[in-house]
């Protein structure tokens, strides 16, 4: 059942996906000014970049540390060599980027000088060359792309060769390679394509919190027991050398980390570009989600046992007797399944994360879990003599597998939230839900503590050092959640608990006293007319519904009494994209549109004419950073 319903989650999730429209401002045109040349010869091409306004490239020659330059390939088999001469370029301060940057506006002529190579056939050729640069405003980029451009070339015989110069203001370009996005700062301007630094950090750092998953995911009582016994079966066989039996506890790791990245890789394949917004916000999703945390929870808890089928593993378990690679590498696969229903959990959360960010977390996710859940095997059967150091599995595991239930459960409410809020149910308030994980992660301080009798813990058992300090942190954590239910600050935590009710908490001072602000909600065309009467400029903020980063800045941000001051000045309305109705797609479709991007939170300010006054893309804590952009005015 649990295996249908993984297949069934990942077969819809091409249901949520849509295909992104290109948007691309400038447009290449090639001509030869000797259309005709000899073999051994030399000819000129003109290429033409009519860039559209407000967009402008970028120089070959703009300093490092900024956006993609131009760079132009002229490559063709009868061609010996080939000069790339650039214009003047305009250099000045780039806000996107926070350095001085080169720029070329309204067209920018690039010349090509070629050499035929003097064994060139003759006869018409059509050489293609192959631009790739980025296109960007004062306040926004778009993600870099390549375009051909191609025109016919006569090499004949007694062709008369070009005398040309280059013009005033010109230079050859060295030859680069292209240049690829910095990561070594990140630009401090309102560029979406900032955000691909920070994703590729993202990625290294959801990287690194999946390999700590699949390390924790080794005390769990499904796979705890199971090392001595592994690593011996390694370090045991009857033939082969001890390195034959690294190599077999190497392959056995890699079966381990085939299965996880797998699913990885068939998450990312299922997954388009708009999907992953879509699909994290998907009630079904989401009630999938929460039932299978529910029944992996109640599974820990002693209320059944989840076990795949016996058939299956009996199959897989007598191949790998077989011995040799096979057998390690289907060993690992046994070994997988057998410990899925504690490390379910674990490939959940995951899973559940990955599709809120990167389209490549998924298989980075499963591949660091795998990776951390496989190395201790490995490492143990390259020094067995560490095995004696190891804890015995004794009262801990079961403590571990309780705790684990508990916080399971309180998992399970944050999908069982985002279900209420996309089908604006509003039965699970943030007093409801608070309550809830308050009383959820109480009890396993309880049971820790002794006062609450469960598998693991013996009513004359002594109460240890760890176990006080773990339970005492169990039941503090559930105490500072208190606050949150009567409109305290949870901090980060806000990000995962649902916001109050409009109007329930009264603004912070600089909105006046019990002054609110008010978001219209999916009315765009709406806010504009408003902003028309009223002379003002509209704050748009494209969100979503399970949107983690937007539910803090809408929780810690925008209640601050500076960014207050500042919001009562425009007109404000929320876009919600990560639904999956048709209100949802409009608004991804007007993101993608007018800003060339899909990625929430995302706030833009415009004029009552849809003109772009400046954009922010990204989450911060820094509230100066944030009042400096809603204080950008038309100039």
């Amino acid at each position: 059942m649990l295996r249908r319903s993984l297949l069934v989650c990942f077969l819809l999730a091409p249901l949520f996906s849509q295909e992104r429209k290109k948007l691309d401002p400038v447009q290449w045109r090639l001509e030869w000014l000797a259309p005709q040349v000899r073999p051994g010869g030399y000819t000129v091409g003109k290429l033409t970049a009519k860039i559209e306004e407000p967009w402008h490239l970028y120089s070959p020659t703009t300093p490092p540390g900024g956006p993609i330059v131009t760079t132009i390939r002229v490559e063709h088999e009868a061609f010996e060599q080939a000069e790339v001469w650039r214009p003047q370029p305009v250099r000045k301060l780039d806000p996107n980027f926070g350095i001085d940057t080169e720029t070329y506006d309204k067209e920018a002529v690039f010349y090509l000088r070629v050499k035929i190579k003097t064994a060139a056939s003759e006869g018409e050729i059509e050489p293609v060359v192959t631009s790739r640069y980025q296109a960007c405003t004062e306040t926004q980029c778009l993600p870099p792309v390549r375009r051909p451009a191609s025109a016919k070339l006569v090499l004949r015989a007694g062709a008369a060769d070009i005398s040309w110069q280059p013009p005033p203001g010109y230079a050859l370009v060295a030859a680069q390679p292209e240049r690829k996005v910095s990561t070594s700062s990140a630009p401090s301007g309102p560029n979406p394509l900032t955000s691909l630094p920070q994703a590729d950090q993202g990625l290294w750092r959801f990287a690194l919190v999946a390999f700590g998953l699949g390390l924790a995911a080794v005390f769990t009582p499904c796979v705890f027991p199971m090392i001595p016994f592994t690593v011996s079966y390694f370090l045991s066989r009857q033939q082969g050398s001890r390195a034959e039996s690294l190599i077999q506890a190497g392959v056995f790791s890699a079966g381990i980390i085939l299965l996880f990245t797998s699913i990885g890789l068939l998450t990312t394949a299922l997954l388009g570009p708009f999907g992953v917004l879509q699909l994290a916000a998907s009630p079904w999703v989401n009630a999938f989600l929460a039932i299978m945390f529910i029944a992996f929870a109640l599974s820990l808890l002693g209320a059944f046992e989840i076990t795949l089928p016996s058939s299956l593993l009996t199959k897989l378990n007598r191949a790998s007797e077989r011995g040799g690679l096979l057998g390690s590498l289907l060993m690992g696969l046994t070994f997988s399944l057998t410990a899925f229903a504690c490390v379910g959990p674990f490939v959940g959360s995951l899973l559940a994360a990955s599709v809120q960010g990167d389209r490549l977390q998924p298989t980075v996710g499963m591949l660091g879990f795998a990776t951390g859940l496989a190395s201790p095997f490995f490492l143990l059967a390259l020094f067995p003599s560490q095995l004696s150091s190891l804890p015995k599995s004794g009262g801990w595991l079961p403590r571990v597998k309780i705790v684990f239930g508990f916080v399971l459960l309180a998992i399970s409410l944050k999908y069982l939230s985002t279900i209420d809020q996309v089908l604006g149910w509003n039965v699970l308030t943030r007093e409801r839900f608070l309550a809830v994980w308050i009383v959820l992660f109480s009890l396993p301080g309880l049971y820790l503590l002794g006062f609450l009798r469960m598998e693991g813990i013996r009513p004359d058992q002594n109460l240890g050092v760890g176990r006080s300090v773990l339970g005492a942190a169990f039941l503090a954590f559930s105490l500072s959640l208190v606050p949150g239910m009567f409109c305290g600050k949870l901090g980060d935590l806000d990000a995962y608990v649902p916001l109050p009710a409009e109007g329930a908490c009264l603004a912070p001072g600089g909105a006046g006293a019990g002054e609110r602000l008010v978001w219209m909600k999916n009315q765009y065309r709406e806010a504009l007319e408003k902003a028309r009467a009223e002379n003002k400029l509209v704050l748009v903020n494209f969100t979503g519904y399970a949107c983690t980063n937007c539910h803090w800045m809408k929780a810690n941000m925008f209640p601050r009494p500076e960014v207050q001051a500042e919001l009562k000045n425009f007109v404000l309305v929320e876009l919600y994209t990560d639904g999956a109705d048709e209100t949802s797609a409009k608004n991804q479709d007007l993101q993608n549109q007018k800003f060339a991007t899909v990625a929430i939170p995302f706030y833009a300010l415009l004029d009552a004419d849809e003109k772009v006054i400046a954009t922010f893309p990204r989450l911060t804590k820094d509230p100066a950073e944030f009042v400096a952009f809603l204080r950008t005015r038309q100039t």
